[in-house]
């Protein structure tokens, strides 16, 4: 198969999932712990360093751009997992455009700060007609952490990065300096709730 293939086949099975949950999990009841081990151990998802949750690689594109002078593939795409026991992605800024795509579970919150100051929170999830989205679009450059609702068992999520990912080009966590700068630009962004979504990997 194609990576163009796979890509269309994934966004086509991420989105069935979404309009018919039921039928992503014939063996187990969608939303179970049994079911989050069961995908955990198929996709075989590992342990996210710092920034917590599961990941699965799938693989790059053939495809390549030249970018400041270095080619890289035009696109990355990865399994991501939270579960009521990880239910947090930490803090974290990407250089390439992240896009989201939901395929089991939720929902999810996802906290998005720009470079130029504004704040967003975009839940992904199915309930369309209370404003979940099932595809979560993040611009290169923002930074961004998520959260899994209360509740929830799990959210498995189909994750591009275009650009491809490279670990130079990914910075984890922040400092005083970003907590100050972004608390109180929206209602939720408390300095108290920006350091639990910086958690871990608080800058001294």
């Amino acid at each position: 198969m194609t990576h163009t293939r796979f890509i269309g086949t994934t966004l086509a099975l991420a989105l069935g999932s979404v309009l018919h949950p039921q039928a992503a999990a014939p063996g187990k009841p969608v939303g179970s712990s049994t079911r989050a081990a069961e995908l955990i151990q198929t996709l075989h998802l590992k342990v996210l360093p710092k920034e917590s949750g599961y990941l699965g690689i799938v693989g790059v594109s053939q495809q390549h751009v030249t970018v400041d002078g270095r080619s890289l593939a035009v696109q990355s795409q990865n399994y991501y997992m939270l579960t009521e026991e990880l239910p947090i992605n930490y803090l974290h800024r990407l250089v390439p455009d992240d896009t989201h795509i939901l395929i089991e579970g939720g929902p999810v919150d996802y906290f998005i700060f720009h470079p130029d100051g504004h704040v967003e929170m975009v839940t992904l999830g199915t309930d369309i007609t209370h404003g979940e989205r099932p595809i979560v679009a993040v611009p290169g450059g923002c930074w961004k952490a998520l959260k899994l609702h209360k509740g929830a068992r799990y959210a498995l999520i189909a994750n591009t990065l275009s650009p491809e990912f490279t670990p130079d080009r990914v910075k984890i966590g922040e400092g005083s300096a970003w907590i100050k700068r972004f608390s109180g630009t929206a209602p939720w962004a408390t300095s108290e709730f920006l350091r639990m979504l910086v958690g871990p990997n608080l800058e001294k």
